[in-house]
């Protein structure tokens, strides 16, 4: 078996069981498509294999990426060796599958391509930390900026738990599955997505102020200017951007013309 490049945030996953738990959990169907971000040794290729039409896998390691094709012959999957942050998602066919263990320092990065991609994913089934996969599903009292980012365009939802004496080598913390089913419509219309993210990540500049303070200062504006805005949306100056549901960063998007 070849050992896991620590800097390329590998960690093998090999327990057939969760494994198949894991591809259970992303609803295949025979004619699907299913985009395999890392698959490494190629174990939770195998599943995947036995569950979809075809599997795209993009490996990052050139190495890995060689050897994946010979494991699985005869078997209708692609290898593709390169970053998947660079890799076009307008080549795969409408209403494919994403499932993936997906190495810890880049779960935001990926979530955000697929999530705002031209073409996304029906779904994506993604083994993450554990602690980023709680606030990717979090509601109002702990939201994030991540958490916004994702329930915007799906639906989401904490799968299995997989603790890290499963791993090799075990990583630091524990891993949980995040399901994100995606919406027909996204919550935020195209021509509203710049003022309404501006306005989110102007919330969360400085997250442990008060909302009037943390928009005042990430928007440039004056204090009673922000408050009368965010009274105006019907939400509490004194809140904080963690406390503040979807519907409300709606309202107060449109609240904030400049």
């Amino acid at each position: 078996m070849k050992g896991p490049k620590k800097e390329l945030g590998q960690h093998w996953l090999t327990d057939r069981l969760i494994l198949g738990a894991i591809a259970d959990e992303a609803g295949i169907e025979q004619a699907d498509t299913v985009l395999e971000i890392g698959p490494g040794l190629g174990t939770l290729t195998s599943e995947l294999l036995q569950r979809a039409w075809k599997v795209v896998a993009v490996e990052f390691d050139p190495e890995l990426a060689a050897k994946l094709p010979g494991q699985f012959p005869g078997k209708n999957l692609t290898v593709t060796t390169g970053d998947i942050l660079s890799f076009d998602l307008e080549d795969l066919p409408k209403d494919y599958v994403v499932v993936a263990n997906v190495p810890y320092y880049i779960t935001s990065k990926i979530v955000q391509k697929l999530m705002t991609a031209k073409n996304k994913p029906r779904a994506a089934v993604l083994l993450v930390q554990k602690e980023v996969a709680e606030r990717i599903a979090a509601g109002p009292g702990d939201l994030s900026l991540l958490g916004i980012s994702a329930q915007v365009y799906a639906e989401t939802e904490l799968g299995i738990e997989v603790p890290r004496e499963f791993f090799t080598p075990p990583p630091k913390v524990d891993s949980q599955v995040i399901i994100l089913r995606t919406r027909p419509a996204p919550l935020v219309l195209v021509e509203d997505e710049r003022q309404f993210f501006r306005v989110v990540k102007a919330g969360f500049s400085e997250k442990r102020k008060k909302l009037r303070s943390s928009l005042a200062g990430g928007l440039g504006i004056e204090k009673p200017v922000a408050e009368t805005l965010l009274k105006q949306a019907g939400v509490s100056p004194d809140v904080r951007a963690e406390d503040v549901s979807i519907d409300d960063w709606l309202r107060l998007a449109r609240s904030f013309n400049g």
